[in-house]
């Protein structure tokens, strides 16, 4: 995936270039400190007439439903000076209806987008309605499938959030009912659409770190928010929740506002770490590698801290194989959360190449230390007069491998401040919604990045291995 989508690059800032050389016991630092700014490259974004307007609902305006729509009114392309208070319209775009199953929700979302806004807890309305040309789908996971399939058979355009589907049974379907009926489908995993992780795909093919063999990812939360602890309204009852609509398909239990509103810590509703996390990682993974995924998966963890009723991990790690391909030559990938992390809580990558290093945070670094194939030097418990010697041969045969093994250069590239790849994910949408060209993250790369995610849990639970198939997308039998 070379840059598919068009997406925006605003300007990186190059930080820093340090070269340190270090000889024998001492070390001496002979490279400078330098600030450099990186030329822009802008989207250009279509300027829609006021008749020309894309008109979306939101299917579920929980947290992360209610960032997606605000994303989608500060598209990219806004003049700089464009209100940030709420409106039911932003570039080229108005909301025009929510759904949602609890009745404080449709309230706020009428707060922050006026009063005219179409409020429903039952979805089915929202695809009824032919003043509503796509869809955000921010449900509980259970849900995706179902409404996403029913939306573009309503001939509506769908970003769907992550993980895409909650079971690997429903993926095939996502991606056949978006072929057959031609509707525009996004998943919603902004690093896609990242400046960041753009960055970090030029620099990696540029041959920035040289030959690939391991990648590191964590997603480490220290709050009870990050452990999807979340509010629970006081005014939530069986009279102001639809509970029996909420659901579905799941298995039917009494009325419980704690699996409503914490749905994340069930395995009825969600899918637990890997799901909700994991797919982050693998679908970040995959667009700067240009990857279909690992072809081995297994997982281990536990509950280590939030023993509140929940039926998943709140430590996972995950291990996998990924084959050699035309742009890596075949690497290991550990994962790791920890929702019981003592150190404050952290996220990113670490790349390790045969040249060096490049770590993805809020920015990228890379440091190159190139990795010796020549042999080192162990001699300090051999007589003087044979160190000299040997030094003297060594030097003479190896001319530059003294230096060059001691010198590590560092690059440090950072978004401008107060970037966000939600609204460039929301954008890349919406332009594909006017312009029908391809998504960044469209249903194949979706289940590319859901599927291994599925299987770290099916590994979990199971307690075994699982062999992926990341072409025909499926569990080896």
């Amino acid at each position: 995936m070379d840059d598919p989508k068009g997406t925006s690059r605003r300007n990186f800032i190059k930080l820093a270039t340090a070269t340190t050389l270090m000889a024998g016991a001492s070390r001496d630092v002979l490279g400078s400190m330098s600030t450099h700014l990186i030329e822009p490259h802008e989207r250009q974004t279509q300027t829609a007439s006021p008749n020309d307007r894309i008109r979306i609902a939101t299917i579920g305006v929980g947290g992360q439903g209610m960032a997606d729509t605000n994303a989608a009114l500060q598209r990219t392309g806004a003049a700089a000076d464009a209100p940030t208070v709420p409106s039911p319209q932003g570039p080229g775009v108005e909301v025009v209806a929510v759904a949602d199953l609890y009745d404080g929700r449709l309230t706020r979302a009428q707060e922050l987008w006026g009063k005219q806004l179409f409020t429903t807890r039952d979805y089915r309305e929202i695809l009824a309605r032919p003043d509503v040309d796509a869809v955000i789908i921010a449900t509980s996971d259970h849900w995706h499938k179902k409404i996403a399939v029913d939306a573009m058979k309503a001939s509506k355009d769908v970003y769907l959030e992550k993980p895409m589907v909650q079971d690997l049974d429903e993926g095939k379907g996502v991606i056949e009912t978006a072929r057959e009926t031609k509707r525009i489908l996004q998943v919603g995993s902004q690093r896609v659409s990242s400046i960041v992780y753009q960055k970090a795909k030029e620099l990696y093919n540029s041959g920035a770190i040289g030959e690939l063999n391991l990648v590191e990812a964590w997603w480490n939360r220290n709050s009870a928010l990050g452990a999807w602890q979340y509010t629970i309204p006081p005014d939530a009852s069986p009279q102001t929740v639809d509970w029996e609509r909420f659901l579905g398909n799941a298995r039917k239990v009494p009325f419980d506002l704690v699996r409503f509103f914490r749905w994340r810590n069930y395995r009825d509703y969600g899918t637990g770490v890997a799901g909700d996390l994991f797919v982050h990682l693998f679908s970040g993974l995959h667009f700067v590698l240009s990857s279909a995924g690992p072809t081995r998966v297994m997982s281990t963890g536990g509950l280590r801290h939030w023993r509140d009723g929940r039926d998943v991990p709140d430590v996972m790690l995950g291990i996998y194989e990924y084959p050699k391909t035309a742009t890596h030559p075949g690497f290991n990938l550990s994962l790791k959360v920890n929702f019981a992390d003592g150190g404050g809580g952290e996220e990113g990558f670490r790349f390790v190449g045969s040249e060096g290093a490049m770590t993805i945070g809020k920015g990228v670094t890379i440091t190159r230390k190139p990795l010796a194939k020549e042999p080192g030097l162990s001699m300090n418990t051999f007589p003087k007069a044979m160190q000299d010697a040997i030094k003297k041969e060594y030097r003479a045969k190896y001319p530059e491998n003294l230096k060059e093994l001691d010198a590590t250069r560092e690059e440090i590239y950072v978004a401008p401040q107060g970037y966000s790849d939600l609204v460039d994910h929301l954008t890349n949408f919406l332009d594909a919604v006017r312009t029908r060209k391809p998504v960044a993250e469209d249903a194949v790369f979706g289940f590319r990045a859901a599927g291994p995610a599925l299987v770290t849990n099916l590994s979990y639970f199971k307690g075994r291995s699982y062999e992926w198939d990341a072409e025909e997308l499926k569990v080896k039998a």
